[in-house]
């Protein structure tokens, strides 16, 4: 649910330095989600994921951002989709870890209801970000997140934003009504949206999308694999026409090749700007250019 427990491993990653100074990082946390937010009072009617989306022009105007990139997480990939849908002149390109850009089916539906009977929040959140092996083998990173969410002081607000996405209405995405910038989708091939990432797939341009399905990896492979993501990462932006000087390091160049797509770009771009959802906003290091981030 934080900024900080979602992105910084990854955005803080030796070798994610060198993509790092070529960009102003901005994370931007859902309402009620930064440290420190104040406790929303009994019937609070929290903001549906469809005005979290129309919330992010404001902030692309606050920070004076023409374009962006995109880097969401969860409910932040499913956001961040909403908006690029709506905003298609203002999203450069897209990384998108555990998306499900559908609503949720009556079976899905029901087992919502049976697990709110019988499971924590902390529980049904958890389940949400890691897959079931990782759950019974109890690592020290499932131990930190539940101890974060289970004793969080938003709790209440977390709850809400929760209930908020399990309400999603499904983005109807399909080959004609698609993004129309470059799309990496990130998965583990262990991860509770691992269908949900592939039927999201189908429904892209195969011309503009990339798809990595990380091997040994679960809910959370920012998380698990900085290395591996960071290198996909620099070949996707790459792909863009940024940072076209740039070394490829960890992964063979055939190994790379077959996780993206490359693009043809025509005419210049504005400088780009990375959006994922997280906190820290407002402090702007001098960079040619910007990123944004919207977490689970």
């Amino acid at each position: 649910m934080y900024s900080k427990s979602c992105f910084s491993t990854l955005f803080k990653f030796e070798e994610m330095q060198e993509i790092v100074k070529n960009f102003t990082v901005v994370h931007v946390d859902a309402p009620g989600q930064e440290d420190g937010a104040a406790i929303y009072p009994a019937g609070y009617q929290y903001a549906t994921m469809d005005q979290i989306s129309d919330m992010l022009p404001t902030v692309l105007q606050y920070f004076n951002f023409r374009t962006i990139i995109g880097v969401g997480v969860g409910a932040g990939a499913y956001i961040l989709s909403k908006f690029t849908l709506s905003n298609p002149e203002a999203v450069e390109g897209l990384v998108l870890i555990n998306v499900d850009t559908n609503s949720r089916g009556w079976m899905d539906w029901a087992a919502q209801k049976l697990s709110n009977l019988t499971s924590s929040l902390t529980d049904q959140i958890l389940s949400h970000l890691f897959s079931q092996e990782e759950m019974s083998a109890n690592t020290e990173l499932i131990q930190t997140h539940r101890e974060r969410v289970s004793k969080a002081p938003n709790l209440i607000n977390i709850e809400l934003f929760w209930k908020s996405y399990q309400g999603r209405r499904d983005l109807d995405i399909e080959r004609n009504n698609t993004f129309k910038c470059p799309v990496m989708l990130v998965v583990g091939d262990q991860a509770p949206y691992e269908e949900a990432a592939v039927d999201c797939n189908s429904k892209l341009d195969p011309t503009t999308t990339s798809f990595l399905k990380m091997a040994d990896a679960g809910g959370m492979p920012q998380l698990t694999q900085p290395s591996k993501l960071t290198e996909a990462f620099k070949y996707f932006i790459q792909g863009m026409g940024y940072m076209a000087s740039s070394c490829m390091t960890r992964l063979s160049r055939s190994r790379t090749t077959s996780l993206s797509s490359s693009y043809s770009m025509e005419g210049s771009r504005s400088r780009s700007r990375t959006l994922s959802q997280g906190s820290q906003g407002g402090q702007l290091p001098p960079s040619p250019s910007h990123t944004m981030e919207v977490s689970c």
